[in-house]
């Protein structure tokens, strides 16, 4: 298997893990996520508030994105670094010694060590799709447009 594949195989997943994210938030009332993300202690309540309803439809869209492949670029971007906001403040939260919930998938989840470890590696996952979707060599765009390279295939630099 090629490494293209294995970044499609891994690209649809983390849009997989981002729709059930969303739909874990999305199915319970937006206040229950709100508690979350306040524990974290980095945001101002009218700002937890406008997270906790915003947050989940961008997961949502995020990661319809990444299952369907358009706006790869832009999308693995993103998820990179969301993911890597989302492994930040845990590890924060961690270092701090807070017994909270993760905020991961709705609410209910503590943060320990094995949320860590699965965030880290969905973080790494999401690095390794943005740089597939960065530099891959087949997703290089030809700085000069096609018809011009047959148009001019044959011709020397004083016939142009």
């Amino acid at each position: 298997m090629n490494l293209s594949r294995i970044a499609w195989v891994v690209r649809v997943a983390l849009g997989a893990m981002f729709v059930y994210a969303a739909w874990m938030k999305l199915r319970e009332p937006w206040a229950l996520f709100a508690i979350s993300i306040d524990s974290y202690q980095v945001l101002p309540i009218w700002a937890v508030e406008m997270v906790a309803r915003g947050l989940p439809w961008f997961e949502l869209l995020l990661g319809v994105w990444l299952v369907a492949g358009v706006y790869r670029r832009i999308s693995s971007v993103a998820a990179s670094l969301l993911l890597a906001l989302f492994f930040s403040l845990m590890v924060r939260a961690m270092a701090k010694g807070m017994q909270i919930d993760c905020g991961c998938f709705g609410p209910g989840e503590r943060l320990s060590g094995a949320t860590l470890l699965r965030d880290g590696a969905l973080l790494a996952s999401s690095l390794f799709v943005t740089f597939m979707a960065l530099w891959s060599p087949r997703r290089a765009v030809p700085l000069v447009p096609a018809e011009s390279r047959v148009r001019y295939a044959g011709s020397s630099d004083t016939e142009r």
